[in-house]
């Protein structure tokens, strides 16, 4: 199945030079807070296309104050041993390496599965739409690599679009190549949405979990249900005058959001509980690892940061043998070893610490 081997980090964060082996079962890493931990999971995060599990640009992710840039090189397996290796040179952009080849970020997609579960998600049913699109992007682009193209397609036609809107252009043939794109791509996004949605449900109605079952559909911004964008053409063109009020493209797979209900108690995931809430997001994650690891060659690599938080021991113990069971390679954080009590003598243990500004891996069993 796919994991990864080993991991290097220079320059990365509070990673001076920190080198990792391990093997295909789940690593559990603890220390103290600000050790590096999360930095771990950020750096592999980067082993996927975007900006990484925190979104910043990626001249933020150089180890200060030297600021010289960063690098990641990763071994992993995936139908024989490969090795990755993404960096940032000066005030460069990022480079991808694939086995000593330049690549696109958007060919990581398709070597390594990678989903991932961090704090600042925890509020995601009550954040605003661009985070759930960009969470079910995400989870999208899991089961079909191309969907990151899709998305760069369809962002750079409509920021074009956007630009002759501002400019106040009423010429309709500026227009008319952009939408042919815009529906394109559209609707290759929004197909992708909806079977990895499909996909999601068949792999949580099949499971037996001890997380809440969520129901989830992809709505427009009038609460409608969406199930294609066949009238997308027309919607852009007839819709030209409003956008340029507004400076914007108001129609299009942009502005739709992922509706989340708790099927037990048929409430929106937004009127939950902060507990219920991390449950039910708990709950979307492993069934789409689930759902992955159907197909043994499409198993996903696991990045969840901090996932005591909000599970009480019980919860915690049931999903570390969820993911036992999915044979997935999880990398979690948590700031002590009691909190992976349950995983003794199934997962690796590594323990991190910070000495004088600089993370240090104290052990390794």
């Amino acid at each position: 199945m796919p994991h990864i081997t080993s991991l290097k980090l220079s320059m990365f964060r509070s990673h001076k030079l920190s080198e990792i082996d391990v093997d295909a079962r789940p690593i559990a890493i603890h220390g103290p807070n600000g050790a590096g931990k999360t930095n771990i999971l950020e750096a592999i995060s980067m082993l996927s296309p975007g900006r990484g599990l925190r979104r910043v640009p990626v001249g933020d992710l150089s180890r200060a104050p030297e600021r010289l840039g960063w690098q990641v090189r990763a071994g992993i397996e995936a139908d024989g041993p490969r090795e990755i290796v993404t960096r940032l040179q000066g005030e460069g952009s990022r480079t991808v390496e694939i086995d000593g080849k330049t690549a696109p970020q958007t060919a990581l997609a398709k070597l390594l599965r990678i989903v991932w579960l961090v704090p600042s998600m925890d509020r995601l049913w009550l954040d605003g739409a661009s985070e759930r699109r960009r969470f079910l992007d995400r989870m999208s682009m899991s089961f079909f690599p191309d969907h990151a193209e899709a998305v760069l397609g369809y962002e750079r036609a409509m920021r074009e679009r956007n630009r002759l809107l501002k400019d106040q252009v009423r010429d309709p043939r500026w227009y008319e190549a952009l939408e042919e794109h815009l529906v394109e791509f559209g609707s290759r996004i929004t197909a992708s949405r909806r079977n990895t949605l499909d996909r999601l449900g068949v792999a949580q109605d099949a499971a037996t979990t001890a997380f809440p079952a969520a129901r989830l559909s992809l709505i427009g911004p009038d609460g409608a249900v969406r199930q294609n964008e066949d009238d997308l053409a027309p919607r852009l063109a007839e819709g030209r005058g409003r956008d340029m009020a507004a400076g914007r493209t108001l129609n299009g797979p942009h502005r739709d959001d992922l509706h989340a209900v708790y099927s037990a108690k048929d409430m929106e995931a937004r009127d939950c509980s902060t507990g219920e809430q991390k449950a039910l997001l708990v709950s979307v994650i492993l069934s789409n690892a689930r759902a992955l690891s159907s197909e043994k060659v499409n198993r996903p690599v696991l990045l969840l940061d901090e996932i005591g938080a909000h599970l009480d021991a019980g919860r915690r113990s049931a999903l570390y043998d969820e993911i036992i069971e999915l044979g997935a390679q999880a990398w979690m954080t948590g700031t002590g070893a009691e909190l992976f009590e349950s995983l003794e003598g199934r997962a690796q243990f590594l323990q991190l610490s910070e000495i004088a500004g600089e993370t240090k891996l104290t052990s390794a069993r």
